[in-house]
């Protein structure tokens, strides 16, 4: 079983991909002043605030990552490949890069993981997939990805439980929507996570005492949505946002939601017809 880095309370916070989307969204909201965040990305990181930690760290170099992983109490992993791209490109940079973050998590003795996947993990389920009388998709649906993206995800979900259940290491997966300040489209009336939440939910993973291992949907409690907040609840997560106060606006600018268009159908949405390693637009 894998011990705490210290033997006390989580202070110091590895974030991996710190440059990328989420990582830029998600840093202010995750400072506080008993907690030192460890930023780490293969780009330099201009925008590092006093009493951060700056660690260049491409996943692809255990070293490097094993590095990174020391004397930390937890790791959020961000870093990876963020939409298609060539089989190759996203089994190096997002499989083989998670594992040797969860090899050197484990080695430093690292209690406690978050794992960055994606809805693409499940990218072909759908509408009517959603049981009768519940508020969406379950969690911890088997993965039915939609590209080399969404399979590089479910890789990583499956590398999870191998890493938890052998070494006892604590691993959140988050199957996360559309994170960005705002939705950028009516497809993301639904299935928009508000960088807010976002924090909320990492900041509930790191304060729930045992999650073992878990596969939650990570979404803010939109009026649109379908898939299930029960797991993210589960972890004491609240949602404080829904995206249908862009709704006015993003209907104006699209047009109303045609919710037999696999767009807004599928959970992929236009991932199910992208081109098998063709980066998307």
């Amino acid at each position: 079983m894998v011990g705490s880095a210290h033997g006390g309370e989580s202070n110091r916070l590895l974030i991996t991909g710190a440059a990328g989307n989420m990582g830029r969204l998600l840093r202010p909201l995750l400072r506080h002043d008993d907690r030192i965040l460890r930023l780490g990305d293969i780009v330099e990181i201009d925008d590092a605030q006093p009493g951060d930690e700056v660690v260049n760290v491409d996943v692809r170099d255990p070293e490097a990552v094993a590095k990174a992983c020391q004397d930390v109490d937890a790791v959020l992993h961000l870093g990876g490949l963020s939409t298609e791209a060539s089989f190759d490109d996203v089994l190096q940079v997002n499989v083989v890069g998670t594992h040797n973050v969860l090899r050197a998590v484990v080695d430093a003795g690292v209690p406690k993981v978050i794992l960055a996947s994606s809805n693409h993990a499940a990218g072909f389920y759908r509408r009517g997939d959603v049981p009768e009388g519940s508020d969406g998709l379950p969690d911890e649906l088997p993965a039915r990805p939609d590209t080399f993206y969404g399979w590089s995800k479910a890789s990583i979900e499956a590398l999870g439980a191998l890493y938890h259940h052998r070494f006892g290491v604590d691993i959140t997966v988050l199957r996360i929507g559309t994170c960005f300040a705002e939705p950028a489209d009516t497809r993301a009336l639904a299935t928009w996570l508000a960088p807010s939440d976002a924090a909320r939910l990492v900041e509930a993973c790191l304060a729930f005492p045992d999650n073992g291992f878990r596969v939650v949907w990570a979404v803010s409690d939109n009026t649109r949505r379908w898939w299930t907040l029960a797991g993210a609840r589960a972890l004491g997560y609240e949602s404080s946002d829904d995206a249908e106060r862009f709704a006015a606006d993003r209907i104006a600018r699209f047009g109303e939601p045609e919710l037999t268009d696999p767009v807004h159908d599928m959970v992929g949405g236009a991932f199910v017809s992208t081109p098998l390693g063709e980066l998307m637009s």
